[in-house]
């Protein structure tokens, strides 16, 4: 299938096992080929689960989720997946090379050369030409060898080599510190060109240049629109950031 990265969601709701209350109610939103959404609001607002929701790591209790007009319930596990990357906070280190690392999940198919590629887009080059064995360098047991900022550029060259038409990044930067985040930041920005992408941030400064921002309270959308049109509405949205950008000027 020649994927082009549309994704509808239409009326879905999710209610977690043993909860009552739903963790999403009623999500309609349409997303274009291409498109950068951003889930922004405060913990257990629900954006977790609609990016656990699109890999379908949860189903929708209620409603459907369509992948350029299919619904999801129809795609294979496999199919849906192979057209999604997802890069977050939580990245999964195995005891081998660093390019056997980045090439996890796509080991047969790819070439030392596109490793390469992928390493180079990730910003890992320059941390490569200090080890003596490069891209063939042993991590340790789980990565343990690894800084968290390291960690991230592998998952994220991952990402890279597996070039789906979907991203999805949860929490991506979360646990870098900001000169860490900077440099990651740009190989991410790189990674989101002309892919169909879906973030949820921990700083929202780096959310800025989403296409639409989608402002969560209790499982459903309260406020939508580009960080200019939410700013100027003077609403959610806008004490998140303001609340966001006093704590860290005065950090």
């Amino acid at each position: 299938v020649n994927y082009r990265g549309a994704v509808r969601f239409e009326n879905v709701s999710f209610t977690y096992p043993r909860q009552e209350k739903s963790a999403v109610e009623n999500f309609t939103l349409d997303v274009k080929p291409g498109e950068m959404i951003a889930f922004v609001g405060s913990s257990g607002s629900g954006k977790s689960t609609l990016i656990n929701m699109i890999p379908r790591f949860w189903a929708p209790t209620k409603g459907e989720i369509y992948f350029d007009g299919v619904p999801q319930s129809e795609l294979t596990l496999a199919s849906l997946r192979s057209q999604i990357a997802l890069v977050s906070q939580e990245v999964i280190i195995f005891d081998d090379t660093i390019a056997g690392n980045i090439a996890y999940g796509c080991k047969d198919r790819v070439t030392r050369e596109q490793i390469e590629r992928a390493a180079e887009a990730a910003a890992l080059t320059d941390w490569l030409a200090t080890l003596p064995d490069g891209l063939d360098t042993q991590v340790g047991n789980a990565g343990n060898r690894l800084s968290g900022g390291q960690r991230q550029r592998i998952s994220i060259a991952r990402a890279f080599l597996k070039d789906s038409k979907i991203l999805l990044l949860d929490e991506a930067t979360s646990a870098l510190d900001t000169e860490s985040e900077r440099h990651i930041q740009q190989a991410l920005d790189s990674l989101l060109k002309g892919r169909t992408s879906f973030v949820v941030a921990h700083r929202l400064s780096t959310i800025r240049n989403a296409d639409r921002i989608v402002v969560m309270q209790n499982g459903r959308i309260v406020e939508i629109g580009t960080h200019e049109q939410l700013m100027a509405k003077d609403g959610v949205y806008h004490n998140l950031y303001s609340l966001q950008f006093s704590s860290q000027n005065e950090g």
